[in-house]
């Protein structure tokens, strides 16, 4: 028997607005803020959370002087579309490119995120 009905991922940041908004776009979510909070939510219940960290410090991938302790991957049908559209919304693709089904991007506040493709 299961305790909850959806899991939702938080995410520190130094402006949770602008990152919900973010990822709000990548997945089609609408953004709801409330102050040093902001959560992207699917219809089916899926959700995101972001939360405001005063002295926020962005993971420094693949270093591990600021470890990134987790990222979120996200499917795509087309990684140069995908590309396009994120690096339009603020992503900028990182240097350290370690595959080729999948591209590391840093989100708007410096955490790296991947666009996957089966």
């Amino acid at each position: 028997m299961a305790i909850a009905r959806f899991p939702q991922v938080v995410i520190d940041c130094p402006d949770p607005t602008a990152l919900a908004t973010f990822y709000g776009a990548i997945l089609d979510w609408p953004v709801k803020t409330d102050g040093d909070w902001a959560e992207i939510r699917a219809d089916y219940g899926d959700s995101i959370g972001f939360q405001k960290v005063d002295g926020f410090v962005p993971p420094d991938w693949p270093s591990q002087t600021a470890p990134q302790q987790m990222h979120i991957d996200v499917s795509v049908d087309d990684l140069d579309d995908a590309e396009r559209a994120v690096i339009n919304l603020g992503a900028v693709k990182h240097p350290h490119q370690p595959g080729t089904t999948f591209r590391v991007f840093l989100d708007p506040a410096g955490h790296p995120f991947c666009l996957c493709v089966d």
